[in-house]
């Protein structure tokens, strides 16, 4: 699937998402290795820390739904921003731990301007699971 019908999915997800509050709707798309489509929208909550971003709703669902970590190709993100729109931090550190470095991140807006990255370049020195095995005490 091309970036541009990728991008269109997240555009599709978006009109789900739940923004009472900010009235920020987000979507995303992830592109798996079989070819099918997980979509994500952001789901917002009055106390705000427990709300959830329209990329990890897809990624969250994908692997709810069996499907692996690092078994994905490509993810789309569109909200209607005036650039196209960026994970926020707290997705980049999902994205790291459940996706290939390599992985396509496609970001968008309603206006259709889209730019695309790796997820190595959304957080470049990301800490990782392998950080995680280098640094047990040997005690």
């Amino acid at each position: 699937m091309d970036s541009a019908l990728l991008l269109q999915e997240a555009i599709k997800a978006r009109a789900n998402a739940y923004t009472p509050y900010s009235h920020f709707g987000v979507g995303a798309a992830l592109l798996d290795k079989n070819g099918h489509v997980h979509h994500g929208c952001n789901v917002e909550n009055a106390a705000y820390g427990p709300t959830n971003c329209a990329e990890r709703t897809a990624l969250f669902r994908a692997i709810a739904d069996g499907h692996k970590a690092g078994s994905f190709k490509a993810m789309a993100v569109v909200g209607n921003t005036d650039g196209p729109i960026t994970p926020c931090g707290v997705c980049r550190q999902v994205l790291v731990e459940l996706c290939d470095p390599d992985m396509k991140i496609i970001m968008g807006n309603m206006k259709g301007d889209m730019t695309e990255t790796t997820v190595r370049d959304l957080l470049p020195g990301a800490f990782g699971p392998s950080d995680l095995e280098s640094g047990k005490s040997k005690n």
